[in-house]
């Protein structure tokens, strides 16, 4: 289980990191259940006065899944318990594998009362703490082709739930970094030198 980290309620809208970007937009999104009106396009549309509602028995679950496999940094969820009281998930569950059939949960978390943005950091190790890749050096990042969020519980044994905003990041590309993986250790620090520090 992992803490939450809480950012200032005061700004909704989700922290730039030059480490990571929002790779959501690559993926297809399916809900369990939801209210007329109260769907995808609100979990998608970076507005925190609009929400998803689930209608239906718990668990409520949100489907993300991409075309090919993916590096997944970190999860953020925005939720407001001042606002959404009873509907606001105390519980989440999140699992990621190739398809339906074979999700793993790789992290659950307990949420107290909460508002602002839930930050979920996933790794490699989540979802296979044995696994050796040829690519665990470079990306320690979970891969995988679908993520599942599953609202297991709400505050006060509330049925439905709100979540006002999901985001899903993948790590930031570094060109530099890149050039010198490929072998051109040129030993310029900056990406404008490093460019053209080799002959294609």
């Amino acid at each position: 289980e992992v803490s939450q980290i809480l950012l200032d309620a005061s700004k909704p809208e989700e922290v730039e990191d030059k480490d990571k970007r929002e790779i959501g937009g690559d993926a297809v999104w399916t809900l369990s259940t939801a209210k007329p009106g109260n769907g995808v396009e609100q979990i998608r549309d970076n507005n925190t006065e609009t929400y998803w509602q689930s209608d239906g028995p718990q668990p409520h679950l949100v489907n993300i899944q991409f075309h090919k496999k993916v590096s997944i940094k970190e999860i953020g969820i925005y939720c407001d318990f001042k606002q959404d009281e009873s509907y606001t998930p105390s519980k989440i569950s999140i699992r990621a594998g190739t398809h339906f059939h074979d999700l793993q949960e790789v992290q659950e978390v307990s949420l107290e009362e909460p508002t602002g943005w839930l930050r979920v950091p996933l790794s490699r190790k989540d979802l296979s703490p044995s696994e050796e890749d040829s690519e665990t050096s470079r990306d320690s990042c979970l891969r995988a082709f679908m993520v599942q969020i599953a609202v297991l519980a709400n505050h006060e044994n509330g049925r439905d739930s709100h979540i006002r905003q999901i985001k899903v990041y993948g790590p930031r590309p570094d060109p530099a970094g890149l050039l010198l993986d490929a072998g051109a250790s040129s030993g310029f620090s900056t990406a404008e030198f490093s460019m053209y520090s080799s002959v294609r």
